[in-house]
């Protein structure tokens, strides 16, 4: 269950992250209730994965998926580049925390 914690809260962070580009595109209510619930959510699921699952791999993890994500949202909501190096290192990104999770 710990790795199902992990996974719900770096996709919440991802959440967290776009309410945060939300704010500097314009700050309303909504915008800020995105960051702060996905945050706030986010951490606290990080939170529960830790009671199981090393420090270390956790936040790896957390991160990398907190990467992942962003960096697909903004390639594909908000015009970021899509050229082949970047993905090419989205995939790396994405072998190393299924690396951490086949090691574990």
């Amino acid at each position: 269950m710990s790795w199902v914690f992990l996974i719900f809260a770096g996709i919440f962070e991802v959440v967290g992250v776009t309410g945060m580009n939300l704010i500097n595109r314009g700050k309303n209510v909504k915008s800020y209730l995105i960051l702060f619930l996905g945050f706030g959510v986010s951490f606290s699921l990080l939170s529960l994965a830790m009671d199981i699952l090393p420090m270390g791999l956790a936040y790896a993890v957390w991160t990398g998926i907190g990467t992942i994500g962003g960096a697909i949202v903004g390639m594909m909501f908000y015009g970021e580049p899509k050229d082949w190096k970047r993905i090419l290192f989205i995939g790396l990104i994405l072998a190393a925390v299924i690396g951490l999770k086949l090691i574990h």
